[in-house]
């Protein structure tokens, strides 16, 4: 005899409960966090505008009908599109994650939580605009910078000792959660509201990982969180308007996601949420590269200066062997031929390679052009990866969090180098000091590329300005990007 199934609608899952919690209760008090987090707003915006080089990208942006304009849309930076806020914030996911550069949370997962902010700053522009043809007050940038520190903060905590990859779902499942939070309580939902919109978040059939992977590694990746923060708008826009949730999305036996998608292990927490992730984010300062070849690359620089000292070149190179922490094996430590940009940017030979020949790292060495030069592969050959089990638990310590690599080089002649290593790169944490001047740099850079010299001038005065930065109504610091 079968028994029957209870049809009494459970209370709402707890990990849905304490999100909504910190989404509405919670105040940021970290000076830290909004000064880090004003920094990861010039430096997410300017890997966008760097990507407005790329035809690759932008033939995904602009509105789905050709030719649309919404009125008090949302603004795309670097562009001329006003769009409805979903479509904007893709636009701008897009550009943003395009060239691998913006920020980066490693942990049991990895991500991008800098990738939030195309949902955030569309939905926060919008909002703005409608308000101005209301007569009402915009919201000024502050809020932005607020919810960039809770989406990161969702993201990475859950990403603290969770892997989705290891279920083969891609981590963009987290920026479309983290979305959809902090833009719900954005529109003004309330609490239950935010618990219904999440929940849709989980229910969602997940990306799986496929496309970051050899043999089928490709340009979706690039896109890929642009889709989920701007799916996350979208379900924020449903549940404002009263649409009901999934209470149990992730504990319902047999079809929660626990049981679906996660081999039946149920979420663990590392910590309660607040401000950390923000504070420790790892910012991608010098190189275009996948996070955890950051410091190998800093490595592979260091040697092409020394072998042009010893009036050498990678043609005397016999073989190099990279010492590293487990996750960089299991993710860019890869053999054979490259077939796409996507593929050469999550390689860790092709990423010390380069830099090794041409003494650089840029986004255009992932291109074509640069990886035809028959050097580089005939170097990628050279290369191997070891772990090395102090770097893997250097790397999941939560004090440390390290991104160790190490490289050791030997020559034709049976030179063997002395090891180069890093531990930490230039985006970590334990190096702010001399990171953000160099950050700030990239960011000039990265406006020259798009605007002319008056207008870089003003962009620049409010954004090193913290007071002037929080205080500046949104839809004005936008309008401040548009060509």
């Amino acid at each position: 005899m079968s028994s029957h199934i209870s049809n009494v609608r459970p209370d709402p899952d707890k990990v849905l409960a304490d999100i909504a919690d910190y989404v509405c209760d919670y105040l940021i008090s970290s000076d830290e966090a909004y000064e880090t987090a004003r920094f990861c707003l010039i430096d997410t915006l300017g890997c966008g505008l760097e990507a407005l080089g790329y035809p690759a990208c932008t033939k995904l942006l602009g509105p789905i009908v050709p030719g649309t304009i919404v009125p008090n849309g949302a603004k795309v930076p670097g562009t001329q599109f006003q769009l409805d806020p979903v479509q904007a914030a893709f636009n701008l996911g897009a550009l943003v994650r395009w060239l691998d550069f913006n920020d980066t949370w490693l942990a049991a997962e990895w991500g991008h939580p800098s990738d939030n902010l195309g949902g955030i700053l569309a939905m926060a522009d919008y909002l703005s605009r409608k308000a101005v043809a209301e007569g009402k007050k915009p919201l000024a940038m502050k809020a932005v910078l607020e919810a960039m520190i809770k989406a990161h903060e969702i993201q990475g905590v859950i990403a603290l000792e969770n892997a989705f990859n290891r279920v083969g779902l891609d981590h963009v499942v987290l920026v479309k959660v983290a979305t959809t939070a902090v833009v719900a309580r954005m529109l003004g939902c309330t609490k239950d509201e935010v618990i219904n919109a999440v929940s849709h978040a989980w229910v969602d059939g997940q990306s799986l990982r496929t496309y970051r992977h050899a043999p089928n590694t490709g340009s979706r990746k690039s896109w890929a969180a642009g889709d989920a923060t701007a799916r996350g708008v979208r379900l924020a826009l449903m549940a404002q308007k009263g649409e009901m949730g999934i209470p149990g999305v992730l504990t319902a036996k047999g079809w929660g996601f626990y049981d679906s998608l996660f081999r039946g292990n149920e979420f663990k927490f590392q910590r309660s949420y607040g401000s950390y992730v923000m504070e420790h984010v790892l910012f991608k300062i010098s190189f275009p590269a996948e996070f955890h070849s950051q410091t190998s690359v800093e490595c592979a620089m260091t040697i092409h200066a020394k072998l042009k000292a010893m009036g050498k070149t990678s043609e005397d190179i016999k073989k190099i062997s990279i010492r590293t922490h487990e996750a960089a094996i299991r993710i860019i430590d890869k053999k054979g031929p490259l077939n796409n940009p996507a593929d050469r940017d999550h390689c860790i030979q092709y990423m010390v390679a380069v830099p090794i020949i041409f003494g650089r790292l840029t986004a255009a060495d992932y291109e074509d052009s640069v990886a035809s030069d028959p050097r580089i592969d005939a170097l990628r050959e050279k290369i191997t990866c070891v772990e090395d089990k102090q770097f893997t638990k250097d790397y999941h310590d939560p004090e440390k969090r390290s991104i160790a690599n190490g490289l050791t080089v030997e020559l034709n002649d049976g030179t063997v180098m002395d090891e180069v290593v890093v531990e930490y790169p230039i985006g970590h944490r334990r190096r702010r000091a001399e990171g953000m001047p160099v950050l700030v740099e990239k960011f000039r850079t990265n406006l020259a590329r798009r605007f002319p010299l008056k207008q870089q001038k003003a962009i620049l005065d409010v954004c090193l300005d913290r007071k002037a930065l929080a205080e500046i109504p949104v839809n004005e610091f936008v309008d401040m990007f548009v060509i």
